[in-house]
């Protein structure tokens, strides 16, 4: 859902250097109250905080998952990634959106394993960082896992498959 809502964002002119992730949370969260016809705004201000946890919910995941391809430059960092000028283009990608990429800054704990990870550390001290950031991780899917059930006990079934379709459950 995100890649695809990314695509579209920068395919319309919206994304690149000047994303805002609390403008594009915003238009996911109205074209969701669009494709689900909510009229009544009683209704929706029972759905949308529900949702909009559940899209945090979701980036948090997403942010101890896969932080080193976007926060840090992933491969391309390490191999120059520089162009004709001597410039490294990941650096300069990675001061537009800031320190830890589009889902915010990284935890300590994947920063610790992240530097473990570049320092070559001992296998033993990069399997302790290593779960440190697994059970983080778990703990997050917990969290969405929590905020996906709260959502849907304020859904219709016809709301939670239109949710489901646009990979909010």
């Amino acid at each position: 859902m995100l890649a695809l809502g990314t695509s579209t964002v920068v395919a319309q002119g919206r994304g690149g250097g000047n994303f805002d992730p609390a403008q594009f949370k915003q238009r996911m969260i109205e074209d969701l109250k669009e494709a689900m016809e909510v009229k009544d705004d009683a209704e929706w201000a029972a759905i949308e905080p529900k949702v909009g946890k559940v899209m945090d919910a979701r980036g948090e995941v997403m942010a101890s998952t896969m932080r080193g391809g976007f926060g840090r430059g992933g491969r391309n960092r390490q191999r120059g990634g520089g162009d004709d000028q001597g410039t490294n283009n990941t650096d300069q990608q990675q001061r537009r959106r800031g320190p830890g990429g589009m889902f915010g800054p990284p935890s300590a704990a994947v920063t610790a394993l992240q530097k473990a990870v570049d320092d070559k550390a001992p296998t033993a001290e990069i399997k302790a960082k290593l779960k440190i950031v697994q059970d983080e991780a778990k703990e997050k899917v917990a969290a969405l896992t929590a905020a996906q059930d709260d959502l849907r006990s304020v859904l219709t079934p016809r709301q939670e498959a239109i949710a489901t379709l646009h990979g909010l459950l």
